[in-house]
């Protein structure tokens, strides 16, 4: 009897392969390209939350944005081909990305987590540029990408890379969105509608109220792993230098962990190369939703400098996270 369906076991695996690499192919992959063994989330410390490792789907080979008018959505890096034709996709190629795991900020960072950094003698003061964006729970905007990392390192994290905020924003198979493929409305992001900028709430002080204000963060509940405001609210400054495509960025964007152009880092004078801008990702509430999706980029430089309104939020590799849980 044994030996019966035994037969019939290697029989239907010699029939239908399909199936059990199907059945292979559901299961997570368990170590990295590289063999690295892909890290167990760890309990994470408060307000925060664990993108676990294995590969996912960054940029898109269909963006339909194919034209965008922010005034810090960098021409400087396109070709006179795509300047002519008026097609600024910044997006593409569609590409496999393999990341070990990590965490992310709940929200993004509040005026009064920044405040207490000040308080503490670790952060620069920076901050809001706009009246009525300072309460304590609306999201710091207006600071500089340098003192957005210097806060992040003073709390034991980073500033997320590009990839580790896309991974955050789109899950493991590539959508659009951190719930799924629908479009961002004000059902879901803070983002321009009908109803004008803030999905309708105006500044209540100030000059100005139609230019809206960012809203108290998770002011639209949680997202893919728990996460708020990825889309909306405030644009989020990342870690990598700004490229014009994952093509051009090259080695340096692929593989494993990416950290952008140099691998992140800088030379003596603060640049990378070509490179003088640093990516933004996320929409805001002053743009609409084809500003708000996982794909979107623009780039600022990064001392701020005309002063733009974006936010951040810190990400810890599994490394940074054991040292904060050890606390």
């Amino acid at each position: 009897m044994k030996y019966i369906i035994k037969l019939i076991a290697v029989s239907s695996a010699l029939l239908f392969p399909f199936a059990a690499a199907a059945q292979d192919a559901a299961q997570p992959a368990k170590s990295l390209p590289d063999g690295t063994p892909i890290a167990e989330c760890l309990s994470p410390i408060e307000g925060m939350s664990c993108i676990p490792g294995g590969s996912f789907v960054r940029g898109s080979d269909n963006d339909p944005h194919k034209h965008c008018d922010q005034s810090s959505y960098n021409k400087a890096y396109m070709s006179k081909e795509q300047k002519e034709a008026k097609n600024y996709v910044n997006t593409n190629p569609a590409m496999t990305i393999w990341m070990q795991t990590y965490y992310m900020d709940v929200t993004e960072v509040t005026n009064e987590a920044y405040k207490a950094c000040i308080a503490a003698g670790k952060c620069e003061k920076d901050g809001p540029k706009y009246v009525d964006f300072d309460a304590p729970k609306q999201p710091i905007t207006g600071l500089s990408w340098y003192n957005a990392k210097k806060f992040c390192e003073a709390q034991g994290k980073h500033l997320p890379t590009e990839a580790e905020w896309e991974k955050a924003a789109r899950g493991e198979n590539g959508d659009i969105y951190p719930w799924g493929n629908e479009a961002a409305s004000c059902d879901n992001a803070v983002v321009m509608d009908s109803r004008g900028r803030s999905c309708g709430e105006i500044k209540r002080k100030g000059k100005n109220p139609e230019k809206g204000r960012v809203l108290e963060v998770c002011s639209k509940g949680k997202s893919r792993y728990g996460l708020c405001d990825m889309m909306g609210n405030a644009e989020e400054w990342v870690a990598d230098w700004y490229t014009n495509n994952w093509a051009d960025c090259g080695a340096d964007c692929t593989g494993i962990n990416p950290k952008g152009p140099c691998g992140g880092d800088a030379d003596k004078d603060g640049k990378c190369g070509k490179y003088r801008h640093k990516a933004v990702r996320g929409g805001s509430w002053y743009w609409p939703a084809e500003h708000a999706t996982g794909i979107h980029r623009r780039s600022h430089v990064p001392s701020n400098d005309p002063a733009h309104h974006f936010g951040f939020r810190c990400a810890a590799t599994q490394e940074e996270m054991i040292k904060l849980t050890q606390k």
